[in-house]
């Protein structure tokens, strides 16, 4: 799958970069299955590896669009992929970065 931008958003939150799918990401994807995340601590390097996803349409792993460290990950996705299926705003987040 291509690293495009456009699978990624990014948007400040309480002070730290939110990083979630696009809908175009979920169109080139379709039901995620597995995600695999980096953990809290983490460090993040701009079109570096971070996310991997086993979805109804591809397997595939994604660059990260920013620098940092990880400071949160959606804990919506602790036991269920189920968050990542939604193609509304802010609902298909992944990480927090500082």
């Amino acid at each position: 799958m291509s690293e495009d931008a456009t699978y990624f958003w990014t948007k400040d939150v309480d002070g730290h970069t939110r990083i979630g799918l696009t809908k175009a990401a979920h169109e080139a994807l379709g039901e995620v299955k597995y995600a695999e995340l980096p953990a809290i601590g983490d460090k993040v390097t701009q079109k570096a590896a971070f996310f991997s996803v086993e979805a109804t349409k591809a397997v595939s792993e994604f660059n990260c669009p920013i620098n940092g460290t990880v400071v949160a990950v959606n804990p919506a996705l602790k036991d269920s992929f189920e968050a990542l299926n939604s193609v509304e705003d802010g609902v298909a987040w992944l990480i927090d970065v500082d």
